[in-house]
């Protein structure tokens, strides 16, 4: 059972109060999943009456979709500064071995969460659409950067990129349900990718000339 704070009965301000339960509801949806973000588990998590919280969180469907989008748009802009300063292929080879790496599995359950809490929380859904074009853009970028050096031939981004999420999210979802858990994902992912976009497997390596 998670311990109460004493800082939830101190007297803070408004926004003080909304960031608490906003942090709250982060550190639920990592240790237990989406799922765990109730009105209930917030309020205990920060030692108050449910109350309390619904007078600051009149709507649980939007503190359930700003908890998932802090999530997630906080995973990009950390693979994305992860990104080594190298060819374009050894950037994407570098983004799939991060996105796959089984110590994501927390961040990746919110995902698989949230598609599936979206189908009836419509700011979720919402939410869900903005992460994932925003996903599919960083990876466009890196396509497109491969493309303007040539070493990718040159083509449309966009579904190359599709079509690499959605090997990640994929694999992703299989590992939380230990489907697939003595295969390595990342050499065939690789494989994949060197298909689709038309390179050597090996220019992914950060050791490619």
């Amino acid at each position: 059972m998670p311990q109460t704070s004493t800082t939830g009965r101190a007297r803070l301000s408004a926004g003080q109060r909304r960031e608490q339960i906003a942090g709250a509801a982060r550190e639920l949806a990592l240790a237990d999943g989406l799922d765990a973000v109730t009105l209930r588990a917030v309020a205990t998590r920060i030692g108050v009456a449910s109350g309390l919280v619904a007078h600051y969180i009149p709507s649980m469907d939007d503190l359930v979709a700003d908890t998932f989008f802090d999530i997630v748009a906080g995973e990009l802009e950390e693979v994305r500064a992860l990104l080594p300063d190298a060819a374009a292929p050894v950037r994407i080879g570098a983004l799939l071995r991060t996105t796959l790496d089984p110590a994501r599995r927390d961040v990746t359950l919110v995902w698989v969460q949230a598609w599936a809490l979206g189908t009836r929380n419509a700011p979720l859904a919402e939410r869900v659409r903005a992460a994932m074009d925003a996903w599919r853009a960083l990876i466009a970028e890196e396509v497109s950067r491969g493309m303007a050096a040539g070493v990718i031939p040159a083509g449309d981004a966009e579904p190359l990129a599709w079509h690499l999420l959605a090997m990640i999210d994929g694999l992703g979802a299989h590992g939380l349900v230990g489907w697939g858990a003595g295969i390595d994902p990342v050499s065939p992912v690789l494989r994949a990718a060197a298909g689709l976009l038309g390179v050597e497997v090996g220019a992914f390596s950060p050791d490619s000339p």
